[in-house]
């Protein structure tokens, strides 16, 4: 099977409650300035992490920046016990939700654009973007930017176990003998 990494994964989860992002202002690890988008939004970025939260003050939380969902889980979590820990948030359980991972892969192989848009439903305008753009539903809903080196970037997904069918599913439209 082809190799691949992932490498943004992006998690949402809700504190159900307006956090006052002003009294982040300052605090080591935290980006809060009220000139950027008018002060509605913190950025957690922690030693202890891998990636950022971004902490609005509707309490809604976006983790981005991980490279896995067990991370961006955690990344939320701790970002709620960090706004906890300082008196912004009340505790609540958090119900995390992945809502987009990005992959890259190696085909291992070219791949003639020109032909593959002329025998598969995908959008290959080369005039404005070098790659074609595949949109999969079968087996699962995903996006994915196929390159003539054989590299391909696919986003979309909603769980890790998602990658290798989607990687199969392109194996087989790029393979040229089922053009």
């Amino acid at each position: 099977m082809v190799e691949f990494e992932i490498v943004n994964v992006v998690a949402t989860a809700s504190l159900g409650e307006r956090i006052n992002l002003e009294n982040l202002g300052g605090m080591k690890g935290v980006s809060y300035d009220q000139e950027i988008y008018g002060g509605r939004v913190a950025y957690l970025r922690l030693p202890e992490m891998k990636g950022t939260v971004s902490v609005f003050f509707s309490g809604k939380m976006i983790s981005i920046g991980t490279k896995s969902e067990d991370d961006a889980f955690r990344e939320l979590l701790y970002a709620r016990d960090f706004l906890i820990e300082r008196k912004l948030a009340r505790p609540v359980d958090l119900v995390p939700k992945i809502q987009n991972i990005v992959v890259t892969a190696d085909l291992g192989k070219t791949v003639d654009l020109e032909e593959l848009a002329r025998h598969h439903s995908l959008v290959y305008e080369p005039e404005q973007f070098p790659g074609a753009i595949l949109k999969t539903t079968d087996p699962h809903k995903a996006s994915v930017l196929v390159f003539a080196s054989g590299k391909v970037v696919m986003a979309g997904l909603k769980r890790s176990s998602q990658i290798d069918s989607v990687l199969r599913c392109i194996l087989e439209i790029t393979d040229e003998k089922s053009w």
